[in-house]
């Protein structure tokens, strides 16, 4: 049975899933969608034309759906969706999308969002995503599937973060990072691979061995990245993890690379 407290606030036209609870001093927008078994604890704000996919549990001083934090927004009803299973604690912020941006801001299923953490306006976030407290994404992001950021991160508008790669706590990321890449930093820097993540997702010594040789053909031999990078494409059938690093790399479009220390003048 769905359960509203009565001091919550539900306009008219808002849509509330079956055994949904909308705790106290809940307010929740017309052009919302609330999923089946979702738990919205207390002191949640829902507004804008967002859906919240079954399962998600929402914790107090949250805001979704807001307006995009884009002086080029007039209004216009963009949207923001997330997905099942996610868990979004306090005073977490994710924002609709812009029109030029696409118009959607999409979060993916069973992501973990501590508190603080902010979803700028267009992004496009993965499944299984973790974000650790104030890990922050600008406008029109791309984060992978079982991409972990740490706590008081802040990811530049425009960046890719591939699937599966671990960002440091306390990072400015200003490059797309790639899939399975470690990085740290005060500036982000490429610190190797994300040899744990791999392990959990199953990867045999086997692959790992592969993958390492990859990389360090990649990033750790002597020349100019471009020629390295030309060099390596020969060994995309070796691995998929490798096929999947050189693909990320060649589609680039607003980001240089987050390269290692002392390489980046090294992309031309």
């Amino acid at each position: 049975m769905t359960t509203i407290d009565p001091t919550a606030r539900v306009e008219d036209g808002a849509a509330i899933g079956e055994a949904a609870t909308i705790g106290p001093y809940c307010m929740i927008g017309r052009n919302v969608v609330i999923g089946a078994n979702c738990k919205l604890v207390a002191h949640v704000h829902v507004m804008g034309h967002t859906s919240i996919g079954a399962g998600c549990t929402v914790y107090p001083f949250a805001s979704l759906g807001s307006p995009p934090q884009s002086l080029g927004y007039r209004g216009e009803p963009t949207r923001l969706e997330i997905g099942e299973s996610c868990t979004i604690r306090e005073s977490v912020t994710m924002n609709t999308g812009t029109v030029g941006g696409g118009g959607i801001t999409r979060v993916g299923n069973r992501g973990y969002f501590m508190n603080c953490s902010h979803v700028g306006h267009d992004c496009q976030v993965g499944n299984d995503v973790i974000f650790a407290t104030s890990a922050t994404l600008g406008g029109h992001c791309e984060i992978g599937d079982f991409v972990f950021i740490g706590g008081l991160s802040a990811v530049h508008q425009f960046t890719r973060i591939g699937p599966q790669a671990m960002i440091g706590g306390v990072c400015g990321v200003r490059g797309d990072v790639i899939p399975y890449g470690l990085v740290n930093g005060q500036y982000a820097r490429l610190e190797g691979l994300n040899i744990v993540g791999m392990k959990r997702r199953k990867f045999t010594r086997e692959r790992l061995t592969v993958v390492r040789s990859f990389y360090q053909k990649l990033f750790d031999a002597p020349g100019i990245f471009s020629e390295r990078f030309e060099a390596v494409q020969s060994l995309a059938t070796t691995d998929p993890a490798v096929a999947e690093i050189l693909s990320f790399i060649d589609t680039g479009k607003h980001r240089s690379l987050c390269l290692p220390s002392g390489r980046n003048d090294e992309q031309g």
